[in-house]
């Protein structure tokens, strides 16, 4: 499958690297690290030479608890940013972005892909990447980033993730976005526990058989230093066992920290699956 980024292919017959570029202060993992557009620009050249496919770029931080950020503020931080770089690019940008404005002017300056945790269910998002030609990304989310880690319950949760993407699909078709410009992702850690985390991972291919691209974000997540009793900085090893078990059931887009790490474990897959 070939998606056109903003007239930069992004070639998903084979499982692909997003890096992930936050331009904020407050990201749980590398907040403040790369808010600065001189270092911003370096890194995402550095990814692209560690063989990301596609760099995520956001100027909000989800993490649990996080605050929200104006309009005007996540303009500032990322548009520079995106219009900076766009040209010397050769992989596509995606915004990483809930907000109708902060679509039109990110795909303005250069992104060829929205990725938005809310599923473009915030107001006027919808019909905002309808009038945009690029792919969007639709994540499940429980809740609210400020409190969705706080109690999270489902009856089935791989049932109930389902079956909210396919109503977003559905939503998106009805308002004229094509599926061949959606991708699907479960939301991993954004409103679910430990054990809503372990089992989507474990039963992945049912999402993946609804035909769409999935695109997951595993990388030094809380479920990692649970289960190894791991601080951030010592989630790699964890982060990249992730990543492998979801290319092995059909991811098509691994969404890490660590690119260079990730592409070797995914091209390790890869060989493995090429053997009849």
């Amino acid at each position: 499958m070939l998606l056109d980024c903003g007239g930069k292919p992004l070639d998903l017959s084979e499982p692909r690297i997003m890096g992930i570029l936050n331009l904020t202060p407050d990201s749980f993992s590398d907040g403040g690290r790369f808010n600065a557009p001189d270092r911003a620009i370096a890194q995402a050249l550095q990814m692209q030479a560690d063989g990301a496919a596609i760099i995520d770029i956001g100027g909000e931080s989800t993490r649990p608890g996080a605050e929200a950020v104006s309009i005007e503020e996540e303009l500032a931080r990322v548009i520079p940013v995106i219009e900076a770089l766009a040209p010397v690019l050769d992989v596509p940008i995606s915004i990483d972005t809930s907000k109708p404005e902060v679509m039109q002017a990110a795909v303005a300056a250069g992104a060829g892909m929205i990725n938005d945790v809310y599923a473009l269910c915030r107001p006027g998002a919808l019909e905002a990447a309808a009038g945009l030609s690029v792919p969007i990304c639709l994540m499940h989310m429980q809740g609210e980033p400020r409190s969705m880690q706080q109690q999270p319950q489902y009856q089935d949760v791989l049932a109930e993730v389902a079956e909210f993407l396919r109503a977003q699909v559905a939503r998106c078709t009805a308002a004229g976005i094509a599926g061949h410009r959606l991708l699907l992702d479960p939301g991993f850690g954004f409103g679910k526990s430990l054990v809503h985390n372990l089992h989507l991972l474990k039963h992945l291919d049912v999402l993946v058989r609804d035909g769409l691209p999935v695109l997951v974000g595993l990388s030094r997540k809380s479920m990692i230093g649970t289960v190894l009793d791991r601080p951030l900085e010592q989630r790699l090893s964890g982060s990249l066992a992730l990543a492998a078990l979801a290319a092995w059931q059909g991811a098509r887009i691994i969404r890490v920290h660590d690119v260079r790490e990730s592409v070797d474990a995914i091209k390790m897959i890869q060989a493995v699956c090429a053997v009849e």
